[in-house]
């Protein structure tokens, strides 16, 4: 019986922990925490923590590899024979997005997200289920590349909670009940 792979992106390293570019990676933290697991063990180039969300078993990853290379080690690890692409989650802040909303997809491209590209790109299909969690500012910006690698502003702190607990209850309703029902109740 193959469990949930739920994958992260971000950054490793403290100087990207608290960025924009790694709501991924605190998203897998929430749900770590309400899992009571640690994402620490190594494997493919990731850190993996295990649980159990209801009787459903599940796999928090966070890639190593830094965003542009994420799909490596996604691929990787899906070549594990417990694993499958039907039961893969991929989550990213998403620049187009609202702040501090999220959208739920059940395929899709990449939408200039790089992790997201690199991911399509080393499994040669866009058919696996991504949650977006909105970065877009209220100004224009012309430097994306490094608006998304700004720390959220002290004024942005709650919105953020609050987004990360509703990505983390929005993960939990696809593995309960499916990407249909978690899209109904969340996008």
């Amino acid at each position: 019986m193959s469990s949930w792979l739920i994958v992260g992106l971000g950054n490793p390293g403290l100087e990207y922990a608290k960025t924009r570019h790694n709501l991924g990676f605190m998203t897998v933290d929430r749900l770590a925490s309400r899992l009571q697991t640690q994402v620490k063990r190594e494997e493919c180039r990731s850190l993996i923590g295990r649980g159990h969300i209801d009787n459903t078993a599940v796999e928090l990853v966070k890639p190593q590899t830094y965003m542009n290379l994420s799909g490596e080690a996604v691929r990787g690890l899906l070549a594990k024979e417990t694993r499958s692409i039907e039961k893969l989650i991929v989550i990213s802040d998403d620049l187009a997005l609202p702040f501090g909303t999220i959208r739920i997809r059940p395929k899709g491209s990449h939408g200039g997200q790089n992790g997201l590209r690199s991911i399509i790109d080393r499994l040669k299909t866009q058919e696996f289920i991504r949650l977006r969690i909105g970065i877009q500012p209220e100004h224009p910006v012309s430097d994306a590349s490094r608006f998304v690698l700004e720390n959220f502003s002290k004024a942005d702190q709650q919105t953020v909670e609050t987004t990360l607990e509703l990505a983390a209850d929005a993960v939990e309703t696809i593995v309960r009940e499916g990407a249909d029902a978690a899209m109904a109740k969340f996008n």
